[in-house]
């Protein structure tokens, strides 16, 4: 399962995949839209996304799975980002997959916190030279994680993530077409 979150005047929209794991097809999506009832605060994330996040999840019905979110898990600054929140809300095993660095101190492919304990590991994505920072959410080894994101990776990022920001991306453009110019 992979989900992301994006924002429109006022509108939090939010989308999350189901996808099989062996052929990587995608079985079910469902997006929600819903009035964006926390303002944007840099490492707070959680509180403006996981409503509509947590939505989109239990709408899918899905039973046996491991969630990808769009955003860190252990790190972050509070070691405790939406991935970490979303896979407790859930509880079930849950990814924090970041295109950017929040919180930690890079040494090769590992992201290290203060105490010098790893807390992400970066994942270059095949045939492109971006990376993508891959941390513990909930019920899972980072370990499990990477190899998870490894498994279904493409160029343009792991394939359940990549497919729920298409879908909000297109109920984003959905919402500005109609939308009255002001």
């Amino acid at each position: 399962m992979g989900c992301d979150a994006t924002y429109f005047r006022g509108t939090t929209l939010a989308a999350a995949t189901l996808i099989d794991y062996e052929t990587l097809e995608l079985i079910r999506i469902k997006s929600v839209r819903q009035k964006t009832r926390f303002p944007y605060i840099p490492g707070l994330l959680a509180f403006r996304e996981a409503p509509s996040v947590l939505r989109a999840i239990r709408s899918l019905k899905g039973s046996s799975y491991i969630c990808l979110v769009d955003a860190h898990g252990l790190a972050h600054p509070r070691k405790f980002g939406l991935a970490c929140f979303v896979g407790l809300a859930i509880d079930r095993p849950t990814i924090g997959v970041a295109k950017s660095l929040l919180y930690g101190q890079v040494h090769g492919t590992q992201v290290l916190d203060e105490e010098g304990q790893q807390i992400a590991q970066i994942v270059q994505l095949p045939n492109n030279r971006k990376t993508i920072y891959v941390s513990v959410g909930h019920k899972i080894s980072l370990k499990d994680a990477v190899e998870t994101v490894r498994h279904c990776i493409s160029p343009n990022g792991p394939i359940p993530i990549r497919l729920a920001h298409e879908e909000v991306t297109k109920q984003k453009w959905q919402l500005k077409k109609s939308s009255p110019v002001s």
